[in-house]
């Protein structure tokens, strides 16, 4: 194949240089033939693709295909259901809030109710007129040991750094998060300008690499801390243990979009790939994150300071837990990450297949602080997927406070889904490092567009808990939302997710569900000192390394 198209070449030229001169008008498609016919060459003599060896030129069209192929799949064969990560249904819903269009659907709804999975709020007889009702639902956050409490609003702009997004996409949340009243994360990659000239309400996050409180070597730096926290406009304190993208792995800044811009406000040196530790080097215990903590607050003039974390083995939760208890030291909130949250760059392996997935998460960490009775002390903020007014209502009746959304946020933005995060070719401006590309997110009506999703979330949230005869969140329970579990039986959240006593793990008897973390757990380690496995005659102890 590739010896005859190399002759049918070879000839075609041949025949075209010798009727050139007396046929004038073959010249102009000489000189298209001459550049294929270069292409062709190099594509039959080329050992990297054996497709473009036997098939030159005509090979190339799979790139092509493979190129356009999610845009294919998105607006002309998806439905409006099925759509990954962020189906059609949820991205047009934002879409037509942020611009204030109609949002409401004809006909009747388009998921299949009968599918196993499938959940639904229980609305009351004596439901709520949902007019006047406080669409600025508000949560305090703050325990016994935060001088400088925080009202936050029950919908935020969750964690993402000024590198994997623009600066005008930072400019803009942050403006849309101070018209709207709620906060916005600055993810882990410290705080810009663009942070500040907003003048929206900060939740600094400091990661494992401690960008914009570092020394030289990279190492915690308590001045540069002091500094920034202490700043009007930053209002809680994150320390990020982990994130539901990638959890145990540490964030990737990809080399270009490491621009000298954002090294300096990292502390780093300038396009080079940056990948986060993936642990932090302040503490490895239970007790000692715990001192990082109350040391950050005090440092931080009495502000609220939490933990970010994707829960993983759940035992390292519980010892977490038993360090509260016995130093008195707790956190103020506990930002819980689903395996399934988002990020720009992300290894395969990390994003399917780490990390509890959030609803699962929210029980066992609510159920977990209710059973230490530490719950009234602490906030849990969920985030993980979380679009719809449904999604907050549903990860709250599990037992969050709050809610985080970035993909949301992003979307209010104007994100087209087009999965470029990580190439640095985002084609709205928003994922991108590339000035030509982020000058063509205009600031001031991107910025009224997610202040504008928010208020309408909010309102839907407000309505769907006036349906339910409720006036604020905090009345939510897992009694509230349904569940199909087989096509013959339905479950309340309280079956799905059974609640505990309050103070049920502070002493034995514990219950069932928590029987192996808590004989593993310890509050001196992460690390279970002693593992436990199920055998046929129940749970037994185990050394950990015979348990293989």
């Amino acid at each position: 194949m590739r010896k005859n198209v190399l002759i049918i070449i070879g000839f075609s030229l041949l025949v075209l240089a010798l009727t050139v001169p007396f046929l004038p008008g073959l010249f102009w498609l000489f000189l298209l033939l001459v550049p294929i016919s270069v292409l062709a060459l190099y594509d039959s003599s080329q050992k990297g693709h054996s497709l473009l060896r036997n098939f030159p030129i005509i090979g190339r069209s799979r790139w092509v295909m493979e190129s356009i192929r999610p845009f294919i799949r998105q607006y002309f064969i998806e439905s409006d259901t099925d759509g990954a990560p962020i189906n059609r249904m949820f991205r047009s819903v934002v879409y037509q809030r942020s611009k204030g269009e109609l949002d409401t659907v004809p006909f009747g709804t388009r998921v299949d109710t009968y599918r196993v999975g499938y959940e639904w709020i229980g609305h009351s007889i004596m439901a709520i007129n949902s007019q006047g009702l406080d669409v600025d639902l508000r949560v305090t956050v703050g325990s016994s040991q935060c001088t400088q409490p925080y009202s936050m609003s029950l919908l935020n702009v969750s964690a993402m750094s000024f590198g994997a997004i623009s600066a005008n996409a930072v400019l803009a949340l942050n403006q849309g998060a101070s018209a709207g009243g709620f906060a916005h994360n600055t993810g882990e990659g410290s705080i810009s300008e663009y942070h500040l000239q907003g003048g929206g309400d900060l939740v600094w996050q400091i990661g494992t690499a401690y960008f914009g409180c570092r020394d030289r070597t990279g190492r915690f730096d308590e001045r540069e801390f002091q500094l920034k926290s202490t700043f009007d406009e930053v209002k809680m304190i994150e320390i990020k243990i982990s994130q539901g993208a990638k959890p145990g792995h540490g964030g990737i800044l990809p080399a270009d979009k490491n621009t000298p811009e954002i090294a300096e406000i990292r502390s780093i040196e300038p396009h080079v790939q940056v990948d986060s530790p993936a642990a932090h080097s302040e503490f490895s215990t239970p007790k000692e994150l715990l001192s990082f903590v109350a040391r950050l607050r005090t440092l931080s003039g009495g502000k609220p300071v939490g933990i970010k974390l994707s829960i993983g083995r759940r035992s390292e939760f519980v010892a977490l837990c038993k360090a509260m208890v016995e130093t008195g030291t707790v956190v103020d909130f506990i930002t819980v990450d689903g395996g399934e949250g988002g990020t720009g760059a992300a290894p395969l392996e990390y994003t399917n297949s780490v990390g509890m997935p959030l609803r699962e998460a929210i029980a066992f960490v609510y159920d977990c602080l209710v059973g230490f009775d530490l719950k009234s002390d602490i906030k849990i903020i969920a985030s993980g997927k979380i679009i719809s007014g449904f999604h907050l209502v549903k990860n709250i009746a599990l037992g969050a406070d709050l809610c985080y959304s970035a993909r949301a946020m992003m979307l209010a933005l104007g994100c087209v889904q087009s999965l470029q995060c990580n190439l640095n070719t985002c084609p709205t401006g928003i994922a991108t490092q590339d000035k030509g590309l982020a000058e063509g997110l205009v600031v001031p009506s991107k910025a009224q567009r997610v202040s504008r999703y928010h208020y309408e979330t909010l309102k839907s949230v407000a309505e769907l808990l006036a349906s339910a005869g409720l006036r604020h969140s905090s009345e939510l329970n897992r009694t509230h939302i349904f569940r199909r579990i087989s096509q013959k039986s339905v479950a309340q959240f309280d079956h799905v997710f059974p609640y505990h006593k309050p103070g049920s793990l502070l002493q034995e008897p514990y219950p069932k569900a928590f029987l192996r973390e808590m004989k593993e757990a310890s509050a001196e380690s992460f690390v279970p000192q002693t593992c436990y496995a199920n055998f046929e005659t129940g749970l037994e102890k185990i050394p950990c390394d015979d348990i293989a």
